[in-house]
């Protein structure tokens, strides 16, 4: 165990202006507080905080990050307070101590929901502060080297699976590979020891196969490199078991097909350099095709940056060989902890600066569900990168496998929200369309578009998905509400009661609901029924036998119809939705039947679906077609034709709809034979008069010898 003095010269050895009273302070309190406490190990647990204070002191942090290290247990683990700990060494480490103190004490109803819970809550504070972060990683990465002495073992797979799930993407998300291969390495010996083993037998066997492969090639690209004068430090190093398993697993291939098991790091001053060497390796060795990666002018979007390159190397090795400058290599190790700037004393820590940060941030924003969020979060992080650009050249970076979709919200909320198109390549692209690297997206907005439901069912971006859930949810409950509200009304009037804004409030209340817009939103919805709340509502009310006052298939229409709610077009796509048995379009006389959970279903009212509803006379809801000369909304309305099978018949039906001022939407053979085709036509049209246009005109065409419209 490293010991105060030691602690503070090594502290002194990269920044002479260190507050040492503060790390001595912190030392003692920390040891004073943790007191006769013992780790699983056996030992004190003082040395804990001590060994994260040690991995942090190799990064060069600064004080008030030690600091942190050594106190950032004692307020979960001892009787010490955020209020003693500012009292004590000042309000920027009681900041950082309060952010990375584990939350653990949150009662939850899960473990996975308290972990989301737990990362929401560290997330907000790393965007006050990175630091947070760091002591964070060293924490578990110490917790981790010492995961083998906690005896139960699903505790370990559950701490394990955790570092591999959130914390190494951390760590690889701000630029530390080194820490992210450890933390990695040490989850993967708990999580599939199997696995690991076999790895490291193989990885046995070809170092015994070719004891000398490494050096003689390290020796060999030294070599190389002096002959043409650069001054290059070259090392190699075989890839850890993790790294191989995963791309075994990702790639669907064997241990003796993966082509890059051993990797070679040449490094050099700048660079200019970088590329020279690269020129001089390709010369000397075949470059195999499709691995070359150049992050040099193409960062990561961690800064990660060096060229990549796999090779035909002696023996016909594929060997990777990495190039970098120096400087490159200190922040491929280390991340930001390369760019602290302790000798400028500098105050922009922020997390939010880091524009991955900000992304998790507004999906938190935006996400109410906090194992949604997680979701959201392992997406963002585990997926591999495509690069794009906007068309000012803007680089974006997205997860494979991202829509159009997902690169307009990764512009900006706003972009995404209102897009109604994109070209890519300046070619026009589906919004589905998948993103490959070096794309140029030009997305197109309209100011009256709004997120449809259908796009989450193809973005993957966290970002995408909650906007749109969010907009979804909120319309939705727009929409419930303005039904609910709308039959409450009606059922008021039906049963001589006097509606008020006041009475429905006390109603919600009765009901224990939040307010009287989730009472509306339950009605429409069809959770609550108008009886439940005129109950709620009107203490002593008892509803009438109204069964033989509803529409039915054998019901006067003409005679309901008065009084009936109306709907206009698809504005209420949500709370009311067109029944896909027999594709209402306006002008048809309808009826609404009332689904639990969705809201309500139009039907035309000769639909043959009705009579399933004929003994539930409850879930009927008399609707009309609002008077709306505005409406320029279309429909589907559904035809079956009998078409005469030959050459061209295709063609002339898609003609025919659309000089009638129409569109085939979609088509399905149902029936053939050597002389006639049954198709089913899905026709967009303005109402039932524009498809009963339709519908002659198609009649008249010698390749038609039947139409008939399906009801149902």
């Amino acid at each position: 165990m490293i010991r105060q003095f030691e602690l503070v010269e090594k502290v002194k050895a990269y920044d002479k202006n260190v507050d040492e009273a503060l790390l001595n302070r912190a030392y003692v309190f920390a040891m004073k507080a943790h007191g006769p406490q013992m780790r699983a190990s056996g030992d004190p647990y003082f040395s804990h905080p001590l060994e994260v204070a040690g991995i942090l002191t190799d990064m060069k942090l600064d004080g008030n990050t030690i600091a942190t290290a050594l106190l950032h247990d004692v307020v979960e683990d001892t009787v010490a307070t955020i209020p003693e700990i500012e009292e004590l060494f000042g309000p920027k480490v009681a900041e950082l101590v309060d952010g990375v103190t584990k939350l653990s004490k949150i009662e939850m109803q899960t473990e996975s929901l308290r972990q989301a819970e737990n990362f929401r809550k560290f997330l907000l504070a790393m965007s006050n502060d990175i630091r947070v972060l760091l002591v964070k990683l060293a924490d578990r990465l110490h917790n981790m080297r010492t995961l083998f002495y906690i005896k139960k073992p699903e505790k370990r797979r559950r701490i394990a699976l955790e570092t591999l799930e959130i914390y190494s993407p951390l760590a690889e998300r701000i630029g530390m590979h080194a820490m992210k291969d450890e933390l990695e390495h040490l989850s993967f010996q708990h999580l599939d020891p199997e696995a690991m083993e076999s790895i490291n037998a193989r990885l046995h066997y070809l170092i015994e196969e070719s004891p000398d492969l490494e050096k003689d090639m390290v020796a060999t690209l030294t070599k190389l490199m002096s002959e043409h004068g650069i001054d290059a430090k070259v090392s190699g190093r075989i890839k850890r078991p993790y790294s191989i398993w995963r791309k075994m697993e990702r790639q669907n291939i064997p241990f003796e097909q993966l082509s890059d098991v051993m990797a070679f790091r040449i490094k050099v001053d700048d660079v200019e350099t970088c590329y020279r060497s690269l020129g001089v390796v390709h010369q000397q060795y075949p470059m195999v095709p499709g691995r070359f990666k150049d992050y040099i002018s193409t960062p990561k979007r961690n800064f990660y940056r060096s060229i990549h390159t796999t090779v035909m190397g002696p023996q016909n090795y594929r060997l990777e060989i990495q190039i970098r400058t120096h400087k490159m290599h200190e922040q491929a190790e280390i991340g930001v902890a390369a760019h602290w700037q302790y000798k400028q004393n500098a105050d922009n820590v922020e997390g939010s600066q880091y524009r991955w940060v900000r992304e998790l941030l507004e999906i938190l924003e935006h996400t109410a569900d906090p194992e949604e969020f997680l979701e959201h979060t392992k997406l963002e992080m585990f997926q591999d990168k495509v690069f794009c650009f906007t068309p000012k050249g803007e680089l974006v970076s997205l997860p494979r496998g991202s829509s159009t979709v997902d690169f307009a919200y990764a512009v900006h909320t706003e972009v995404g929200d209102h897009c109604v198109g994109a070209k890519v390549n300046g070619r026009m692209v589906p919004l589905r369309h998948q993103l490959e690297n070096g794309d140029q997206v030009q997305i197109l907005t309209s100011k009256g578009q709004t997120p449809s439901p259908r796009w989450e069912s193809f973005v993957i971006t966290g970002k995408a998905r909650s906007a749109i859930r969010r907009h979804v949810k909120t319309k939705q409950r727009t929409e419930y509400g303005q039904l609910g509200k709308t039959l409450i009304e009606k059922a008021c009037r039906r049963n001589g009661l006097d509606f008020s804004s006041a009475v429905i409030t006390q109603a919600a209340k009765v009901l224990n609901l939040e307010d009287a817009d989730m009472l509306y939103a339950l009605v429409g919805q069809g959770t609550l029924t108008e009886d439940e709340i005129l109950r709620a509502a009107f203490p002593g009310f008892k509803e009438d036998a109204r069964a033989e006052g509803l529409p039915s298939v054998h019901h006067d229409w003409e005679a309901a119809n008065d009084g009936a709610l109306p709907i206009s077009g698809m504005n209420q796509e949500s709370a009311v939705h067109f029944a896909e048995c027999c594709h209402p379009v306006r002008g048809d006389r309808i009826v609404g039947i009332r689904i639990p959970g969705k809201g309500a279903e139009i039907h035309t009212i000769d639909c043959a679906q009705l009579t399933d509803y004929d003994d539930r006379p409850d879930l009927w809801i008399d609707l009309r077609w609002e008077d709306d000369e505005q409406d320029d909304a279309f429909y589907a309305g559904r035809l079956r034709l009998e078409v005469v099978n030959e050459r061209g018949a295709l063609a002339t039906i898609a003609s025919l709809v659309s000089k009638a001022g129409g569109n085939v939407s979609n088509l399905v053979i149902s029936e053939r034979d050597p002389e006639f085709y049954i198709m089913i036509v899905d026709v967009e049209v303005r109402d039932v008069k524009h498809l009963n246009d339709i519908s002659r005109t198609l009649r008249v065409s010698r390749v038609i010898s039947r139409v008939d419209r399906v009801a149902g």
